[in-house]
């Protein structure tokens, strides 16, 4: 798993400990400082920006007087930041190119560091490492991401799967297994690689319900880190998947989570 940095800051006279990993950005608002977690929530505490800068290195970019970005939130830079959680900020349009120089060197410097020990070396030892998976009955791979010169996710390999992918992906595991998913599907959609992305680099758990078009199947895939650069996948056909209703408290269970994921109104639960 990835390790992680932490920092402690100081919310209504308590401390509360922060994993870098967790901080999207920091902004300056009026006389607070608001640092933006992934999920949502937004710590509004007094501490000069200048603090937090010193105590979280070289994983965060300033982008513009009042604002850290963490260089793994960031999906690219046009006409503002864009982070890869959906969100965009502003920046000091100016210092464009050298905020994208930037850029570029610190995700490299963090990129080169994801392969280091740790990570199975050959397929037999993914097959080992995930042997407990092997005959479950949810498809489970363990994908590996692939970066282009600008160090942004371009593709996957697969370096594990068990059985219930292969029926889900419609391929042989001897075909999945080392070979890139743009290379089995030439109608990748790039909707699954910023999840992806977000997961292997940013360390956030991630389920994603959508349609897949490679194999014309609507999915519920869950995202999680796995080893560094990489993150594990359960997928589920949607049209497999059974909603059991066994107590009165699961009419309300599942409106919470509708409404987590999508915000849907009570009235919309049938």
């Amino acid at each position: 798993m990835q390790e992680t940095k932490h920092i402690t800051i100081i919310v209504n006279r308590k401390k509360v400990v922060l994993s870098t990993h967790a901080i999207l950005y920091i902004l300056v608002v009026g006389k607070n400082t608001q640092i933006h977690i992934s999920g949502g929530k937004v710590y509004a505490i007094r501490m000069p920006l200048t603090n937090l800068e010193k105590d979280l290195g070289d994983d965060f970019i300033k982008v513009h007087r009042g604002c850290l970005v963490s260089v793994m939130a960031i999906h690219d830079i046009t006409n503002t930041i864009n982070l890869n959680n959906g969100e965009s900020l502003e920046y000091t349009t100016r210092k464009k190119n050298q905020i994208i120089e930037q850029l570029h060197a610190k995700q490299k410097s963090i990129i080169d560091s994801l392969y280091s020990s740790g990570v199975p070396e050959t397929e037999e030892e993914y097959f080992k490492y995930y042997s407990s998976f092997d005959n479950m009955p949810f498809a489970f791979t363990d994908i590996e991401m692939v970066f282009n010169d600008e160090k942004h996710a371009v593709d996957w390999i697969f370096r594990y799967g068990n059985a219930a992918l292969s029926k889900l992906e419609k391929l042989p595991l001897h075909v999945l297994i080392g070979n890139t998913f743009g290379s089995l599907f030439i109608n990748m959609d790039a909707k699954w690689l910023k999840n992806y992305e977000r997961t292997a680099l940013y360390n956030e758990t991630i389920e994603m319900i959508d349609f897949s078009p490679e194999i014309d199947t609507y999915l519920k895939v869950i995202s999680f880190p796995t080893f560094k650069g990489h993150c594990g996948c359960i997928l589920f056909n949607i049209n497999e998947i059974e909603f059991s209703q066994n107590s009165s408290e699961a009419q309300q269970a599942l409106e919470l989570y509708l409404k987590n994921i999508v915000g849907f109104d009570n009235k919309c639960i049938l």
